[in-house]
């Protein structure tokens, strides 16, 4: 790992973050349950540590979209290379994600998901880069607001490098 970085946001600012998104999460569902969907890879621990602070019933269940390959651009092509394990006709989904920057992908998979008839839909992102954006897509939980810089860390990658950091950090040599 030769790459240059800076920590944008701490480990502790992450962890703090997560616990009052989940604050939200638990008064807008309250007396509801949640089945959480994760985007992998990049969201994993996002929604291992939001789950671990939601104090609701819920279930989980994991996707697998693509757009990216090995570049740091979206790529626009869209694929599902995992789909989900379970229906989710009937219930309340929250989509978890780590980062939404054009909107594609988030796009693409709100599309699918709503033609699984869900009691609902909303989104939570651990990042969200809205200078970003492409595609309009409503975002109900943003973590944090960051500029178009390229991160990685806490489960986000770089040429599947970095998943593992405790706090978001920009490369600050990479085209």
């Amino acid at each position: 790992m030769n790459e240059k970085m800076a920590v944008l946001i701490s480990r502790e600012e992450v962890e703090s973050r997560i616990k009052e998104l989940a604050k939200e999460i638990c008064r807008d569902y309250a007396g509801k349950e949640l089945h959480l969907i994760c985007v992998l890879k990049g969201s994993v621990m996002f929604m291992v540590d939001l789950a671990k602070e939601i104090d609701l019933p819920l279930t989980m269940d994991f996707m697998a979209v693509s757009s990216y390959g090995d570049g740091i651009r979206s790529s626009g092509i869209v694929r599902i290379v995992k789909d989900l394990d379970d229906a989710i006709e009937g219930k309340d989904v929250l989509i978890v994600e780590d980062i939404i920057d054009s909107g594609r992908t988030l796009s693409y998979l709100v599309q699918i998901l709503k033609e699984r008839k869900p009691s609902s839909i909303r989104i939570c992102t651990l990042l969200d880069k809205p200078d970003c954006r492409v595609v309009g897509v409503p975002v109900d939980y943003v973590g944090f607001v960051i500029p178009d810089e390229f991160v990685v860390g806490y489960g986000l990658d770089y040429q599947q490098k970095y998943r593992n950091l405790p706090y978001i950090g920009q490369l600050l040599d990479v085209n």
